[in-house]
């Protein structure tokens, strides 16, 4: 390849330039001398710095993927748009992915409802405890939240303490999901010091809902009223069942 570069580059600059046929040998074992000292360091590096195992046999695609680092290439696409903390979706992948959702909803005429989760107190528990055990908790609510959705449901952090799930569910089964969150998180987010709850308001696409600006407000404005009312409860629509109703602890 380099020698027809040569040869192309020679034929134009002896024509426009009178160039002698030196200069092609001259420019030819320049390149080629260019081409054996990076293919040397290519294979140092190869050699000692890429010291991992690759599985035999190998093939020209297996080269091919050593040569442009392929692997890592893929495994940072898959981390773009993944919070660093929790490895959830950001707030990023939430508005492009909540706009196609509501979109799709409509299309399909499917329910899609939203969910916004906010851990009670969670200043508190960085002032008192410091961020270390704030990030804990974080960590602790995640791992509640992937265990207790489906695998349809799209979870996302979308602040410090705030995260969303976009279901595809109607407004009944969507808040029957935030019960089973705040259950979930009540019971594998106890430490020795203090008790973790969280409140979440939910709300579903519909006639006056139509785009992810307007479920997002009303879901966020439900949120607010689980808090003022006394936090650790979901807040979903008037009239839904059981709404605004926490689980009754049980007496001996």
């Amino acid at each position: 390849m380099l020698t027809f570069d040569q040869a192309g580059f020679f034929t134009a600059l002896h024509f426009v330039a009178g160039a002698p046929i030196e200069v092609f040998f001259g420019g030819w074992f320049a390149k080629m001398a260019a081409a054996l000292v990076y293919s040397g360091m290519l294979v140092a590096y190869l050699e000692w710095v890429e010291d991992h195992e690759i599985a035999v046999p190998r093939g020209l695609s297996d080269i091919f993927d050593t040569l442009t680092y392929r692997e890592r290439y893929e495994a940072l696409v898959k981390h773009v748009g993944r919070d660093g903390l929790t490895g959830l979706l950001h707030r990023g992948s939430f508005d492009a992915d909540g706009e196609a959702a509501v979109a799709a909803c409509i299309r399909t005429a499917k329910p899609l409802s939203l969910l916004i989760v906010d851990v009670d107190h969670f200043k508190s528990i960085n002032d008192r405890f410091g961020h270390a055990e704030g990030d804990k908790v974080l960590k602790s609510i995640t791992a509640a939240l992937i265990e207790t959705v489906g695998s349809e449901d799209q979870v996302f952090r979308i602040g410090g303490e705030e995260f969303a799930i976009l279901c595809p569910r109607p407004h009944s089964l969507a808040k029957l999901l935030g019960e089973s969150i705040r259950n979930a998180v009540k019971t594998s987010g106890h430490t020795s010091r203090f008790n973790i709850t969280v409140s979440a308001g939910v709300s579903t696409v519909g006639e006056t809902t139509r785009c992810l600006a307007d479920i997002f407000a009303l879901a966020d404005q439900r949120l607010y009223k689980a808090k003022s009312s006394g936090r650790d409860r979901v807040v979903g629509e008037p009239g839904s069942d059981a709404n605004n109703r926490r689980a009754a602890p049980k007496t001996a």
